[in-house]
């Protein structure tokens, strides 16, 4: 009697075993993620529990003692990043499991295009609701201080791209992201710089390169616009360049540049002072970096803008040509 007592015992239990063998292999392929894709956060400090029933609260299949069972089983239950997740239709428990380990999280973008200044980049990282806001109300030198940066002044040290990030990512992060892309490039650029060119440093190349991408909208005419600013430094001609001007005027620029501004002395217009600005005055891609670095031949040292929507210029190599040309094109005379 005992031995048959014993013998349903263990086939009860073998039976158990078999059952949740299957059952376990049955929930390691059944999809939980139903009808559409969710986007879950696991946040820093959250419990196991924390997540299992935050995919519950979004009518995420699970279920929750095999979730459990499938992550320690796994040894991966205290592996899961924190992040925001985008989990698509058709998604398994181990599936999931693995994008939370691996830190799949859903991926964020903020664009700085060429030609702006550092302060329409902040305004940009500080509108975005997606990222972390730690400088603050920090002034410039501190900002730069915290990236390890010597110069006390921002302007034209960050590259202008899209950056991709996960949420609640930090501002001063992004900024060192785009501070080190533009180190990088410039470093390399620098390095491959033509001859006899009349600038010292890699910071002058920059701040040149501001000024080429300020001036034209058109790509094909940056060496061009860099060959008539370089012939003028040698020459030791004031540049004579609108944005430098428009730059230093600041909040008091109104969208027009009056005769008094071009003969008020600040240290970025080039009207008055000799040479380059102190500092660039927006930031340079590549192109402009590399047009500072390689202009292109040629004697003129004047160009005015056609005013024909395109952003192109007519140059010339002497006053009297340019006087005609701002005549056509611009008094339309």
């Amino acid at each position: 009697m005992i031995a048959k007592s014993i013998a349903v015992i263990l086939l009860l239990i073998s039976l158990s075993l078999a059952w949740l063998w299957n059952e376990y292999n049955s929930v390691l392929s059944t999809p939980v993620v139903l009808e559409k894709p969710r986007v879950v956060e696991i946040k820093k400090g959250d419990s196991f529990q924390n997540i299992s029933n935050r995919l519950l609260a979004l009518d995420i299949a699970i279920k929750p003692l095999w979730f459990k069972a499938i992550a320690y089983h796994k040894q991966i239950a205290n592996k899961l990043k924190a992040g925001e997740y985008e989990l698509r239709k058709g998604l398994t428990m181990p599936e999931i499991l693995a994008i939370f380990v691996a830190g799949k999280s859903r991926q964020y973008s903020i664009t700085f295009p060429e030609g702006w200044n550092f302060k329409q980049m902040l305004a940009e990282i500080r509108k975005n609701s997606y990222i972390e806001h730690t400088v603050g109300a920090m002034d410039y030198q501190s900002i730069m201080a915290k990236l390890g940066d010597e110069h006390k002044y921002p302007e034209g040290l960050f590259f202008p791209d899209t950056y991709f990030f996960v949420k609640n990512t930090a501002d001063i992060a992004i900024l060192k992201t785009a501070y080190d892309k533009m180190k990088l490039i410039l470093q390399n650029e620098w390095e491959n710089k033509a001859k006899n060119i009349p600038l010292d440093t890699p910071y002058q190349a920059l701040i040149l390169a501001s000024i080429v991408e300020k001036e034209t909208g058109a790509p094909a005419e940056r060496t061009q616009i860099s060959g008539v600013f370089t012939r003028r430094l040698r020459k030791g001609m004031l540049l004579q360049t609108d944005p430098t001007v428009i730059y230093g005027m600041g909040d008091s620029y109104k969208g027009n540049i009056r005769y008094k501004d071009l003969r008020k002395p600040t240290a970025y217009n080039t009207y008055v002072i000799k040479g380059l600005p102190p500092t660039p005055i927006a930031m340079p891609g590549q192109q402009a970096i590399h047009a500072a670095l390689h202009p292109e031949k040629g004697d003129s040292l004047y160009f005015v803008a056609k005013g024909n929507g395109e952003g192109t210029h007519v140059f010339s190599a002497t006053l009297r040509e340019h006087n005609n040309a701002v005549n056509k094109y611009q008094r339309k005379r």
